[in-house]
Parts: C-alpha cells; sequence; structure tokens
C-alpha cells in the first residue's frame, strides 16, 4: 500500500498515512481539518532498481567525464 504525504490547509502540518490510492482524503491529526493539499515527492529506489538507476545516470553521462583505461604516459594523448 502506498504511503502518501499531506498538508493541513488550517494548522500547515505536514504528516503522511498509508492508505489505498481510493481512500477518501484523511482528516489532519492536530486539528481534525481536512487536508486538502497533497505534497508531491519522488519514490524511494532501494536495492536492485537504485543501482539500475545509478547505472542508468552514469551511461548518460558524457564520454569525456569517462576514464579510458589507459595507464598515465601510455603516449595516446588522453591524459
Amino acid at each position: 500500500m502506498p504511503t502518501y504525504d499531506y498538508q493541513c490547509t488550517q494548522c500547515k502540518l505536514q504528516f503522511e498515512i498509508r492508505q489505498s490510492i481510493n481512500a477518501p482524503t484523511p482528516d489532519c491529526p492536530e486539528c481534525r481539518s481536512i487536508a486538502e493539499k497533497v505534497i508531491l515527492s519522488a519514490p524511494a529506489m532501494h536495492g536492485n532498481m537504485a543501482r539500475g538507476r545509478d547505472l542508468a545516470m552514469r551511461s548518460l553521462q558524457p564520454k569525456s567525464d569517462q576514464t579510458h583505461g589507459h595507464a598515465p604516459g601510455c603516449g595516446c594523448g588522453h591524459h
């Protein structure tokens, strides 16, 4: 079940609720007003998904930012 972040429009308390996507908007746990504002955030990535994202981001780096694997002084002109 997903976790959603809310902010109360009355007292501005930020809180998170674990609920179904079809669940009604929760009341603020502090002042009991309806929390109407949903704070959008990127989902957390764990385990293999995070590793895959890291590899994908590295693959997008320009080739000049990556080392070419030659030893210093090899004469290739890339140092």
